[in-house]
């Protein structure tokens, strides 16, 4: 992964504001003559796909004059998803209370792998409820984390619901 120009996030993230948007991640992936300048948005209620493509086209135009960005470079702008990386603490604290996976560098516990519900997070760590116990992680020890999305089945065609009453 490429490092972001300096300044990049700073000249993005003004713009997004004011389009009402959050900035939630901001990735320069591969090098050479094409490389992918990720740009991930969110807000309140979601970002749908009418709206990156107009934030695509805004950011294009911001982009076209900086030149901070080789000439040659792919703009993708994308929503968080349904499974979301945590990759900064503000991830972390925006998914509290929700399932995660969280892959560390080392073992904690005797595991590397450390699926539960997110408890708490700060700048420093975060706590996942692991099968009942508190299991503190510091962010400096994550190798990768992410949200896990649970697809709950769909109720059968014609299936009565029952109602409490």
């Amino acid at each position: 992964m490429s490092r972001v120009p300096e300044g990049l996030w700073e000249l993005i993230d003004g713009y997004l504001k004011a389009e009402g948007l959050e900035l939630d991640d901001l990735e320069m992936i591969g090098e050479g003559r094409g490389p992918v300048l990720r740009v991930t948005v969110d807000a309140d209620g979601g970002v749908g796909v009418d709206r990156l493509a107009e934030t695509s086209r805004g950011l294009s135009r911001l982009l076209d004059d900086d030149q901070r960005l080789q000439k040659t470079y792919i703009l993708e702008v994308t929503s968080p998803g349904l499974e979301r990386k945590l990759r900064r603490p503000q991830h972390f604290a925006k998914s509290i209370g929700r399932e995660v996976v969280v892959k560390t560098h080392q073992e904690i516990d005797g595991v590397r792998v450390h699926r539960g519900t997110l408890e708490s997070s700060d700048d420093d760590a975060c706590v996942i409820v692991v099968e009942g116990n508190d299991r503190r992680v510091s962010h400096a020890a994550i190798a990768s984390a992410r949200t896990v999305f649970r697809w709950e089945p769909a109720a059968k065609p014609g299936a009565k619901v029952r109602s409490e009453g």
